[in-house]
């Protein structure tokens, strides 16, 4: 499995962030993290922080976002591109129960928060589905 791409401290931040914690979504813009905090208001349907992840290339963020909206061409991006951790993390947030028991098995319960409140984000927002497809 590929590294997890960011510290501990960062993935936390990012679950403030896509609780709406504009504090900390300015803390991650302004510290060397813009692209996380993309990543939390683009999971917030902000079509604005999906385009920068593209126009930026950070397209395993921008494709991680997109799977979690169940884009199939996205998901299998992440696959193919060998993204094992973010094709985890994508179904944990659709809550499928094999990749949160994965995390679990994995010692990685944070990310199992993480991806409740981004289920739970998601099954209570009317989100513009017309984001660029992937």
């Amino acid at each position: 499995m590929e590294s997890l791409y960011y510290p501990a401290k960062i993935w936390l931040a990012f679950g403030e962030a896509v609780n709406g914690n504009q504090e900390i979504a300015a803390w991650l813009l302004n510290n060397g993290f813009p692209e996380v905090a993309a990543l939390a208001h683009a999971i917030r349907g902000g079509e604005e922080a999906t385009a920068w992840l593209f126009k930026n290339k950070f397209f395993h963020l921008a494709a991680l976002d997109a799977a979690i909206d169940e884009n199939v061409q996205a998901y299998l991006w992440l696959q193919k591109n060998k993204h094992p951790f973010l094709v985890v993390f994508a179904d944990a947030c659709r809550g499928k129960q094999a990749a949160i028991d994965w995390l679990y098995k994995n010692n990685m319960q944070a990310f199992v928060l993480i991806a409740k409140r981004i289920k739970d984000l998601r099954d209570n927002t009317t989100f513009d589905y017309h984001k660029k497809k992937f």
